[in-house]
C-alpha cells in the first residue's frame, strides 16, 4: 500500500471549521486517516503547523486563549504519528500574521518528497505560497492531493496539484469526535 504524509495548515483548517461548519470538535486522527483512506494510502504521519496566539502581559483573555491552544496542541502531540510544528506571530500593519509556518511546511514537503519517504502528499491548505513545494514534490514523483474549502483557496494551487477534494459536510461529520 502507498504511504502518505498529511500536512495541515492549522490556521487555515481552523478558519474553515469556524466559518463553515460551526467549529466542531474534530478527531484529528480520524480526520487524517479519512483523507488517506480516500486516496487508498496508509498514513505514515500527520504534520500540523500553527502559531501560538499573541499574549499581552497581564491580559487574562490572551492568557486563556494561549492556554487553550497549548492544551489543544498537547493533545495533538500525543496522537499516534502526529507532529506539531510552530511558527510565530508578527505584527504587520496592525495585524498579526503567521510567519515561518508556510516555509516550514514547504521545506518538510520537499524533504519528504526528495527522500521518497512517501508516495503521496496530502495538503490541507489554500495558500499559493505552497506552489514551489508542490512543484518540487511532483518533480520527485510524489502525487500531491489538496483538501480545501471553495470559499478560501487560491486558484493557482488548484491548477498545480494532482488531485483536489473539497472539505465538505460529509468529511467534517465523519471526523467529529462523537461520530462512529
Amino acid at each position: 500500500m502507498d504511504k502518505a504524509a498529511v500536512f495541515i495548515d492549522g490556521g487555515y483548517l481552523s478558519s474553515v471549521l469556524k466559518k463553515h461548519f460551526g467549529e466542531p470538535a474534530i478527531d484529528y486522527t480520524k480526520f487524517a486517516d479519512l483523507l488517506c483512506d480516500n486516496i487508498n494510502s496508509w498514513r505514515m504521519r500527520t504534520y500540523y503547523y500553527t502559531c501560538m496566539p499573541f499574549t499581552r502581559k497581564g491580559n487574562l483573555e490572551d492568557r486563556k486563549r494561549y492556554d487553550r491552544m497549548q492544551r489543544f496542541l498537547d493533545k495533538l502531540r500525543r496522537l499516534p504519528r502526529f507532529e506539531v510544528k510552530l511558527g510565530r506571530l508578527q505584527m504587520i500593519n496592525d495585524t498579526f500574521k503567521q510567519k515561518m509556518v508556510d516555509v516550514k511546511m514547504s521545506l518538510d514537503i520537499v524533504d519528504m518528497s526528495f527522500n521518497r519517504y512517501v508516495d503521496n502528499i496530502v495538503l490541507v491548505a489554500g495558500d499559493s505560497d505552497f506552489m514551489p513545494a508542490i512543484k518540487k514534490a511532483k518533480q520527485y514523483g510524489v502525487i500531491v492531493h489538496l483538501y480545501y474549502h471553495p470559499s478560501s483557496v487560491h486558484k493557482s494551487i488548484l491548477d498545480e496539484v494532482d488531485a483536489i477534494y473539497e472539505i465538505d459536510t460529509e468529511l467534517i461529520n465523519n471526523s467529529k469526535l462523537d461520530s462512529q
